[in-house]
């Protein structure tokens, strides 16, 4: 019998994880209490016909989590396999979503959310670091999020927890609020201000043999995937489970896009993370 322990942060989709699981086929139970979890564990295996299991676990229980380290160690004692799927989300991802459902923090009943996630994380840290997946699903489609829980729990396909997204913007429009990593490539020639290019963007190749023709570009091009190439198996050894990486211009639209483009080709097709491009100025 497969066992999924689901857990994570609040406000993170463990709830839309097990609505998931459960239109897979898989037997859920949310919200059990970790003293409950082997008592449950061992009626599905005598009933015989559940073969796949997932059990929600969170504050809501009412239930120092601390005892969910123990309730796994018995578990492990007696015997039984399980693997364990969290969900994870930014601090920023995770305020708006409190706001705009207008839910209270299991851990801020009477105070402010920031506090709660802030106390919740610190909590979780130990359950994180043993966890078997990670999803973070800040940046995530609801679409997106099924297709990895597919990948995982129904195809069985290997899971790269690090995602690397590379991200175009123009400083006009601000900075990127999330970015691990920030690149400014303005050095390069402006492409705004050649007519038979400035109506075009970075995803057209005359912009692109533009750009990358000045003097020092494929050095820098050279150099920049040479560094991110480096330091992605560290940020895998230190558990970082999403990396953005910022390409900046004035406006987003030509020389940051054609950066990140080149970035993210020579990127995708690494065996050892999942990347992602987006271009957040390109329509703007």
């Amino acid at each position: 019998m497969r066992i999924t322990i689901v857990t994570g942060m609040s406000g993170g989709g463990k709830s839309t994880v097990i609505n998931m699981l459960e239109d897979a086929g898989y037997y859920c139970v949310d919200n059990l209490p970790p003293p409950l979890i082997e008592k449950f564990i061992e009626l599905c295996l005598q009933n015989g016909e559940v073969k796949k299991v997932a059990i929600g676990i969170d504050f809501r229980a009412g239930h120092p989590f601390g005892d969910i380290h123990g309730e796994l160690r018995a578990l492990r004692t007696a015997g039984y396999q399980f693997e364990i799927l969290f969900m994870e989300a930014g601090d920023t991802s995770l305020m708006k979503r409190y706001k705009e459902s207008r839910r209270l923090h299991p851990l801020a009943l009477s105070g402010r959310i920031e506090d709660g996630i802030h106390t919740e994380r610190q909590l979780l840290g130990g359950i994180r670091h043993m966890s078997n997946y990670v999803i973070d699903t800040s940046h995530l489609l609801v679409r997106e999020l099924k297709e990895k829980i597919d990948q995982i729990f129904v195809l069985g396909d290997e899971y790269n927890n690090l995602i690397v997204n590379i991200v175009s913007f123009g400083f006009k429009n601000g900075i990127l609020n999330d970015a691990d990593l920030v690149f400014d490539v303005r050095f390069l020639p402006n492409p705004f201000y050649i007519e038979e290019l400035k109506h075009k963007t970075g995803e057209d190749m005359a912009v692109r043999d533009f750009c990358l023709a000045s003097e020092g570009a494929l050095d820098f091009m050279h150099k920049l995937c040479d560094m991110i190439s480096f330091l992605i198996p560290a940020f895998i050894k230190e558990g970082k489970y999403q990396l953005v990486v910022g390409i900046g211009c004035t406006g987003g639209k030509h020389r940051s896009v054609t950066v990140a483009t080149r970035l993210h080709e020579h990127l995708h097709e690494r065996n050892d993370c999942r990347v992602k491009l987006s271009h957040r100025d390109l329509k703007s």
